[in-house]
């Protein structure tokens, strides 16, 4: 199938029908796949456990957790008990397991956080990657080479780290985002979502879309977090690339404006309150 979008178009309501489709009453946790992250460094504990509360309450099946710290700070989130923290060399050996990975939500700089970034790719085979954050800064320094192999990889830059991965100025990418979004899509063979304000949507191929959802309560710590466990969330349930990339980013914006519309935000508004405000849209068809 296909991964072309509309080229300069916006992403339209029928590429995100996918998002209310009815679900099997026959189906089982199995059914909707196991999603893993990969980050949450010491001080960004809260990076890692945000994405995987959003890949859990946008549907995904079993989430697992790999906090780059050791010893582990926590052995399980209070507030999503659900989720199954693991040692990161446990969770990796369990890749096999897993339908779709996300990697660097403040994985940190460590030389060992670095090394299980490096080991994942290899690791993962085929399965889907989400690389965001700290993920992306070694992609830019050289700390970790783009030797990620087969399957789909998306990589979810804002501007400066879109920046650092082509070496040039944030003025220089915000002054032409498609631009900047294809020459990252050609050097690293990628999707990606260029974040801020319309984010650009840019599969391998080049061809590109803009989002017009979202608004300025996303400009807020950890709203890039939440849309990454988005994102994994809709790969590891089965979603093919070209579907969930361009839905997760609508999706994302969308739970910001039905959140702005209830009166919370823009000023104020959590990347935390996103993530019910994304579940409850996934069971709400639009209107």
């Amino acid at each position: 199938m296909t991964t072309t979008l509309s080229t300069g178009l916006p992403i339209t309501a029928e590429q995100v029908q996918a998002l209310f489709t009815t679900r099997d009453p026959q189906a089982n946790k199995g059914t909707f796949g196991a999603a893993a992250i990969l980050g949450g460094a010491s001080g960004m504990t809260g990076a890692a456990i945000l994405a995987a509360r959003a890949a859990l309450k946008t549907g995904a099946g079993k989430v697992f957790v790999g906090l780059t710290q050791s010893p582990s700070p926590v052995s399980y989130d209070a507030l999503c008990p659900e989720l199954m923290l693991r040692s990161v060399p446990d969770l990796i050996a369990q890749a096999a397991d897993m339908q779709a990975w996300a990697a660097g939500c403040g994985l940190g700089h460590s030389d060992q956080a670095i090394g299980w970034l490096r080991q994942l790719f290899v690791s993962r085979k085929s399965a889907p990657l989400v690389v965001d954050a700290d993920g992306l800064n070694a992609l830019a320094s050289g700390a970790a080479a783009p030797t990620w192999g087969r399957g789909d990889v998306v990589l979810t830059p804002h501007p400066a780290e879109a920046a650092r991965l082509l070496g040039i100025s944030t003025e220089q990418i915000q002054a032409d985002r498609p631009a900047a979004a294809q020459s990252i899509a050609s050097q690293y063979r990628s999707w990606v979502v260029l974040k801020g304000a319309q984010t650009v949507v840019c599969a391998p191929d080049q061809s590109w879309q803009t989002n017009l959802t979202g608004n300025v309560g996303l400009a807020t710590g950890g709203t890039g977090d939440v849309l990454t466990g988005i994102l994994v969330s809709l790969l590891a349930q089965g979603l093919p690339v070209h579907i969930a990339v361009p839905a997760g980013v609508w999706l994302h914006g969308s739970a910001a404006d039905r959140l702005v519309q209830r009166g919370i935000g823009p000023i104020g508004l959590t990347a935390g309150e996103l993530v019910d405000a994304a579940r409850d849209l996934r069971n709400q068809r639009p209107q």
